[in-house]
């Protein structure tokens, strides 16, 4: 079994290699993101390779422990949310290196997990500036994707968006604006 993913591994790798668009790379510095371990390899690219391997937890690891920026978000896509753990997610978040990568974690993966409430609590008060941003995004996407959930966990996450919103960090700032919207956006009374 693992010879399956190291194989899967190497053939992704391959093709990053082939995808890989330097000037992509560079590009993407004008919207925050680090060139560092970057191949610029295109969104749409990233997704249909992540097509080929839903829910492989285990290739996941793998690619995240690359460190290569495009890797790690098709970590987020092609992972197993049911089985992520806590200490996955806290082990990933500690990585968090760039907005669009804590982004895509967020809203591919780690919504879709039962740790998704206690992670956004516990994030949004981390001091770390990508960590603290993943709590609020977390917060926003559970706003439109956690259905079933109460008025009253989203309304408790006010304490955490006040806080959060006097913090000058520009990712920060991003994420706790997006959090209450999205959650004002639920319901007339929120």
């Amino acid at each position: 079994m693992a010879n399956r993913h190291s194989s899967a591994l190497t053939t992704i790798l391959a093709e990053f290699e082939i995808q890989k668009n330097p000037a992509n790379a560079l590009g993407m510095a004008r919207f925050g993101i680090s060139g560092a371990n970057t191949y610029g390899i295109s969104m749409p690219i990233v997704r249909g390779i992540a097509k080929l391997h839903r829910n492989d937890h285990a290739l996941a690891l793998e690619l995240w422990e690359t460190g290569i920026h495009e890797a790690r978000i098709l970590a987020s896509l092609v992972d197993d949310p049911r089985a992520v753990t806590k200490k996955q997610m806290k082990a990933w978040a500690q990585d968090f290196d760039s907005w669009d990568i804590v982004d895509g974690c967020c809203n591919n993966l780690f919504v879709r997990t039962p740790f998704a409430h206690e992670m956004a609590l516990k994030w949004s008060i981390n001091k770390r500036e990508y960590i603290r941003r993943a709590g609020f995004v977390l917060m926003a996407v559970c706003a439109v994707h956690d259905k079933g959930a109460p008025n009253e966990v989203f309304a408790g996450y006010c304490v955490q968006i006040i806080d959060g919103s006097t913090d000058e960090r520009n990712f920060v700032k991003k994420a706790v604006n997006w959090a209450l919207r999205q959650i004002g956006k639920r319901n007339e009374t929120l």
